[in-house]
Order: structure tokens, then C-alpha cells, then sequence
């Protein structure tokens, strides 16, 4: 399903004060194919391995430091799990309800 566009997110972030250094990144990943879509929330202790000044932090340098501490499996891992969910919703296998 090469047509899921994944968007990776920083829903937060939890820093100590005196240093600075951010100790947990709080993640949203989301997928959609236009149609469908599908999401999903986590977080990861970093203890303080950042080492770029807080004020100077974007997005893109987070969610760069996410995607190398969870390595190209891990990514691919998450991927995935929203792509099955996607698939489920276009091709349903199963389904809940009364029949009256």
C-alpha cells in the first residue's frame, strides 16, 4: 500500500529545567490513503540525550532524534501497524451490530 501517506509528530515534550536536556518526547503518528485513516500516540524517555539548547528545538530535529532512536525497524514496525488498519477498514473482516 504505497499510496499511505505517514506524518510523524510532536505532541510534546517533558524537559528538566535546570539542564535544559529533554527527558521524554511525546509522539503522534498518523496515516491516512485519502480515504482512510488511522493514528497513534506514544512516548520515549530520552535521558537527556539531547543536547541542542530547548529554545533552539523544531519539530524536525524531534521527530529526526525519534526516528534514529527507534531505528529503521522499529519505524517500519509502527508503520505498518497503521497500514493494517487502514487495510481493515477499506477490506473489513469482521463487523459488530444487531441484525434488527
Amino acid at each position: 500500500m504505497s499510496d499511505i501517506t505517514y506524518t510523524w509528530a510532536i505532541a510534546n515534550l517533558e524537559r528538566e529545567l535546570k539542564t535544559g536536556k529533554i527527558q521524554t518526547v511525546h509522539y503522534t503518528v498518523s496515516a491516512t490513503d485519502g480515504t482512510y485513516q488511522s493514528g497513534a500516540y506514544g512516548s520515549i524517555g530520552l535521558d537527556g540525550e539531547v543536547t541542542i539548547p530547548y529554545m533552539e528545538l523544531t519539530p524536525e530535529i524531534v521527530v529526526s532524534w525519534l526516528k534514529d532512536h527507534f531505528g529503521e525497524e522499529k519505524v517500519a514496525e509502527v508503520q505498518s501497524a497503521l497500514e493494517s488498519q487502514i487495510k481493515n477498514q477499506r477490506e473489513p473482516e469482521s463487523a459488530t451490530g444487531l441484525p434488527w
